[in-house]
């Protein structure tokens, strides 16, 4: 059984996205806990990245699934 072709470059994505967005986060701290305020595009990729990143691993996940279940 092989996986289809869209599947490890979806994964590679949904983890590069998870890791950017805990470093925002460790960002978004390290700045607020020496009084200052972090730039836009830094807040939002902490408040959006990891949401995004774990609707890309359920559809990796759910398209996994399907494909076992379909073998």
């Amino acid at each position: 059984m092989t996986s289809p072709g869209y599947r490890r470059p979806l994964t590679i994505i949904a983890a590069v996205v998870a890791v950017l967005s805990m470093a925002a986060v460790g960002a978004v701290m390290a700045i607020a806990s020496s009084g200052g305020q972090a730039p836009a595009w830094i807040m939002s990729t902490a408040l959006y990245g990891l949401p995004v990143a774990f609707m890309l691993a359920a559809v990796i996940l759910v398209d996994a699934v399907r494909q076992r279940r379909r073998h």
